[in-house]
């Protein structure tokens, strides 16, 4: 089990005995939905760059999540540098948590990030665990991942805080903590999800269109005329209010028809989606879409959640796309390898697509049918200017190109509309160097890409850096380097500490690292 760390702080100062930024171990989650070994899951490649995991990746095991951090369902452990006191000849751990180790050295998360958050100690309001020790829900308050999926997740929303903490009250086994679950995924292959409700035009067509669908809501021919009346943004007519007040009675009982019914109707939708693919005959819905009905069916046969093709967004995106899932909205992912960050959160209510526990009327209940096209659900990220030192700092030129339009610049930042967490990805040509600034908060970095070097700097008083753009890191200061040679390492990188980044020369790749990190509002971001 993992152990508290009892060492005096005045024997090591603010940051510790393993000082501002050090490798973590992250864990490996196993889900059914995962892709397998032998398919490329890159939580199964990147699970591996860690050797204290002992990772030996077995072709039709699935591997679906990689973690990042300190969630108390599976937090990452300290690697402790060799030499550093405790680490052994080998280089092992003694199992420090992260968690624990933040809690005792809170400078290493930042002051203002104290002030806001606390630690994981103090954020718990006075819980104890079993053993009556004070029960530490994590220090960080984000979770990072990579996910790995090989067929469907759940219909699934996270609930905002307020649901959070009546469903943990109330079913505390099925809802694990009180904390909301907003979050970003960010592609690195193609990858493809449900995100949000179509908008409302486009359920309606489809309610027109597709008889089994139309079986199982069973709305009547006055229903669907005012819906039609009313389901252009554009109207005058109709409010939003009115316009999701009829997707909440379209999406109702869609979810809670009869079992039996279902399975009829999804038994007959796909052979006849079956029959018209194999044929090359027409259909009444794009071929890409009833593709996909199909293969949804063929991984959850029956299931209610296929006919969600209709009633949700298909969102594609391609690597270094993203979108953002805020709380009580409807997603499902359903193939590919992303990045993702959310709220220091397990919490996830399901109504589809899962052998796992359903709550369909807290999900009715929950959400807030709001419904725009797939373009309205992508998180567009803008530049992350590095220190004006950096021989990359020319390339980051125009007002216009920090919104992320006109040319490719090495560091994005993907900064969603809830303070819990931002990331940067970047991605430097063989032999380029970048200097970027010290952040007023802790950061988690992942390599995911090529090769090269990693150097943290940082000041040796207790005083913290001004983490401007114009720090170069003059003026006295220790550092540490780490080498990125295979992809999935990771690292957490202390508040106040500037970062270098060096993609080795003649490599074939991109050095590629994600930075899921926190400030806290009021700070230069």
């Amino acid at each position: 089990m993992p152990t508290s760390i009892s060492s005096s702080k005045s024997a090591y100062g603010p940051s510790g005995p393993f000082g501002r930024a050090f490798q973590i171990a992250p864990g490996v989650q196993n889900y059914d939905w995962g892709i397998t070994g032998k398919n490329g899951s890159l939580v199964a490649v990147y699970g591996q760059a860690t050797e204290q995991l002992e990772m030996k990746v077995e072709d039709d095991k699935p591997y679906a999540e990689l973690w990042m951090g300190t969630h108390p369902t599976l937090p990452s452990t300290i690697i402790p540098p060799p030499g550093s006191s405790s680490s052994s000849s080998n280089g092992s751990s003694s199992a420090v948590t992260l968690s624990s180790y933040l809690n005792e050295y809170p400078a290493l998360l930042g002051q203002k990030v104290v002030d806001r958050y606390g630690t994981g100690l103090t954020r718990n309001g006075g819980k104890k665990s079993s053993d009556g020790k004070q029960e530490d829900v994590g220090a960080l308050p984000f979770l990072f991942k990579v996910l790995s999926a090989g067929k469907a997740l759940s219909i699934q929303a996270h609930p905002d805080k307020e649901l959070a903490k009546k469903l943990h009250s109330e079913k505390p086994k099925s809802y694990k903590d009180d904390n909301h679950k907003p979050e970003m995924a960010i592609a690195l292959t193609p990858f493809e999800g449900f995100c949000g409700f179509r908008p409302l035009q486009e359920i309606v067509h489809f309610l027109e269109v597709v008889p089994e669908l139309r079986e199982l809501v069973r709305p009547s021919d006055d229903f669907l005329a005012q819906v039609g009346k009313v389901a252009d943004s554009n109207s005058e007519s109709s409010s939003e209010e009115e316009r999701k007040k009829y997707l909440r009675q379209i999406f109702s009982p869609l979810m809670k028809a009869d079992s039996s019914n279902v399975e009829k109707q999804a038994s007959a939708l796909v052979e006849r989606y079956s029959s018209a693919l194999s044929s090359s005959s027409s259909l009444e819905v794009p071929t890409a879409l009833a593709k996909l009905v199909c293969k949804l069916n063929s991984q959850f046969p029956g299931d209610v959640g296929i006919f969600c093709s209709f009633i949700l967004n298909v969102v594609h995106l391609h690597p270094g796309q993203a979108m953002f899932l805020g709380a009580n909205e409807p997603h499902a992912y359903i193939q590919g390898n992303i990045i993702e960050c959310m709220a220091a959160s397990d919490n996830v209510v399901r109504a589809g697509l899962t052998p796992k526990e359903r709550d369909v009327d807290v999900l009715v209940d929950m959400l807030t049918y709001s419904h725009a096209g797939p373009e309205k659900q992508l998180l567009r990220p803008r530049e992350f200017l590095p220190l004006e030192g950096s021989e990359t700092y020319s390339l980051y030129s125009s007002e216009e190109d920090k919104e992320g339009g006109g040319k490719e610049v090495p560091s994005l930042l993907y900064d969603p509309p809830i303070e819990e967490f931002s990331v940067v990805g970047t991605h430097l040509a063989p032999g380029q160097v970048e200097k970027q600034r010290a952040l007023q908060g802790p950061s988690l970095l992942i390599h995911t890409s090529g090769k090269g070097k990693l150097t943290a700097t940082f000041p040796t008083s207790s005083q913290p850096s001004k983490g401007t753009q114009s720090d170069d890191g003059s003026g006295g200061g220790g550092s540490v380097s780490f080498d990125l040679d295979a992809p999935g390492k990771v690292f957490f990188i202390g508040a106040d500490t500037r970062i270098d980044l060096c993609a080795a020369e003649g490599e074939k790749e991109k050095l590629g690292v994600f930075r899921a990190f926190l400030e806290v509002s009021g700070t230069d971001s």
